[in-house]
């Protein structure tokens, strides 16, 4: 069973039907929505600061999310998908983004909707993603536009497999 603790008396929140693997980890000032995914190894340590997770949202393994305290929180809108060995530290991530494996996010970057992060891309402090973007490098930098069909091809697609992914687990 997943680690779900209370620390300096935030205990996580989560909705609807959740799947949490087993060595998850989701601690302190945490509040989730339904349909979300936290996968084996990921971290989501609400102990110094906020943690806002929409819905249908997978954080996949090895995923770390975690803030500075006092200063930066972690959002993350409706169907995100968090790549296996991410790092999101205090920032936002809008509506309909994927961030690709081993991506580094850091504090106030802000992820538009409708996004790609590329795996192993490190989005440097205060950066603002623009809407629609495709971002990758380190440090990130704007590479194209996403189009309506990429959108649907990986954004939608993962974000749905991830549900039907964690029905798996609940047999």
């Amino acid at each position: 069973m997943a680690l779900i603790k209370t620390v300096r008396g935030f205990t996580p929140v989560y909705g609807e039907n959740c799947f949490f693997a087993d060595n998850a980890v989701i601690v302190g000032d945490v509040v989730m929505g339904n349909e979300c995914s936290i996968w084996f190894n990921a971290v989501l340590r609400g102990d110094v600061n906020a943690i806002r997770i929409g819905n249908k949202v997978n954080i996949q393994d090895g995923a770390v999310l975690h803030t500075l305290y006092r200063k930066s929180i972690v959002e993350i809108g409706h169907q995100v998908s968090v790549g296996h060995n991410v790092v999101i530290h205090g920032a936002k991530i809008c509506d309909n983004s994927l961030i690709g494996m081993g991506a580094v996010i850091l504090d106030h970057a802000v992820i538009g909707e409708n996004s790609i992060i590329a795996a192993g891309a490190v989005v440097l402090s205060g950066t603002v993603v623009e809407s629609g973007s495709l971002y990758a490098g380190a440090p990130a930098k704007r590479m194209k536009d996403v189009s309506p069909e990429q959108t649907r091809e990986m954004i939608e697609r993962i974000a749905d497999n991830y549900l039907m992914y964690a029905s798996w687990f609940k047999e």
